[in-house]
């Protein structure tokens, strides 16, 4: 596959994986780091667990991860959901977590947290979320992968939801990668090659409430494991090559129970115009570089611009002609970049259309 200095030996590698655990089970402790990026570490335990609420808060540097200072260094990570390992098996797991700092509060780049405050206060909504995660898989010299060295494929057209070689690339590690997340329990609904070639698309959802952050952010650890043991890497930057061609979004769709009832139109109506009322805000949260993005152009709105409307992927806000049609539903912001943390698009959704809590304000909480 890809050219890489990685160094790996499956036939090997399986001798060990096979070998037995004497009932220890390994927890994959996942956490996001200061570049939202993920970092994990593993943890032996003396015998399965059940809940993450089983399981022992642990530590890392902070320092080493951007998330604290040298000198006060310690940041903790509480677990907060556990999955099936797909790349140990057996009754081994991998575990989201928190970042918490040594004085009891949220590490500044610790976004769940409010993001659970927001849902438990609106839990009557009944919020389901579903995310469409656009990345790009690039070789190890950082090119997409298949693209000619220095050069550029022919233009956009064939390569979305395409078949064939030259059409696609890499579909053994969204394949991969879509089997590892079914295993794990993640709610992926779909992939599809996207519009730019090496540009690829899954889908996590429906989701209620939290569950939709912590099942996208372990789909991405997911992805960039998977991509690892092939050579190739995983970017989510909006706009990874310049010029004509489409960015790399992260699509949001949403749906409340008012939304789902007969006549839930006036619902899914009143949220977007609340939402047009903080463009602004909602943009602040939803992605670093996301302006290269959002020109107006590769069906994106231009950023500085607020829009809804039925069937038009031109706009902010998408509404689904099948929705429009029966007058019930969801819609789909197409604001968010492929880099934004989902806790943080979800958790605003819920301040714009609900109302914000005290001490809550999604859109100030910026990295530090």
């Amino acid at each position: 596959m890809a050219t890489s200095t990685t160094v790996s030996n499956t036939e090997n590698l399986m001798k060990y994986m096979k070998l037995d655990q004497k009932g220890a089970v390994l927890a994959e402790y996942v956490w996001i780091d200061g570049s939202n990026g993920v970092r994990t570490k593993t943890k032996t335990l003396p015998k399965p667990v059940k809940d993450y609420t089983e399981l022992p808060e642990w530590n890392f540097d902070g320092s080493s991860t951007g998330q604290a200072p040298g000198d006060n260094s310690d940041v903790y990570i509480r677990p907060c959901a556990i999955f099936p390992d797909p790349f140990r098996g057996g009754d081994n797991i991998l575990v989201m977590t928190e970042t918490w700092d040594h004085d009891g509060t949220p590490n500044k780049f610790n976004y769940r947290h409010e993001a659970v405050r927001l849902m438990d206060a609106n839990a009557k909504h009944e919020p389901w979320f579903g995310l469409e995660q656009e990345y790009t898989i690039l070789d190890a010299d950082g090119w997409p992968y298949g693209w000619p060295k220095g050069g550029y494929p022919a233009p956009q057209g064939p390569y979305y939801c395409g078949v064939g070689t030259g059409k696609v690339f890499c579909r053994d590690i969204v394949e991969a990668h879509y089997k590892a997340c079914l295993y794990a329990g993640i709610k992926i609904s779909g992939i599809n090659a996207e519009v730019m070639p090496s540009q690829w698309e899954f889908q996590v959802g429906p989701c209620e409430g939290i569950e939709l952050g912590d099942h996208l952010w372990m789909a991405r650890f997911l992805l960039y494991r998977v991509a690892e043991e092939f050579g190739a890497k995983i970017t989510i930057d909006p706009k990874p090559i310049k010029g004509p061609w489409n960015g790399t979004g992260l699509h949001t769709n949403v749906s409340t129970a008012e939304m789902r009832r007969d006549g839930g139109m006036k619902a899914i109506e009143d949220a977007c115009k609340k939402l047009g009322e903080r463009h602004e805000e909602h943009i602040a949260v939803y992605g670093e570089g996301n302006a290269e993005r959002m020109t107006g152009e590769n069906e994106t709105a231009s950023i500085d611009k607020y829009s809804y409307a039925v069937a038009d992927r031109g706009a902010s806000i998408r509404i689904p002609r099948q929705c429009a049609q029966e007058g019930k539903g969801y819609f789909e912001d197409r604001r968010p970049a492929s880099n934004a943390d989902p806790y943080r698009i979800t958790a605003i959704m819920m301040e714009t259309m609900f109302g914000g809590m005290e001490g809550v304000d999604i859109s100030k909480a910026e990295k530090a």
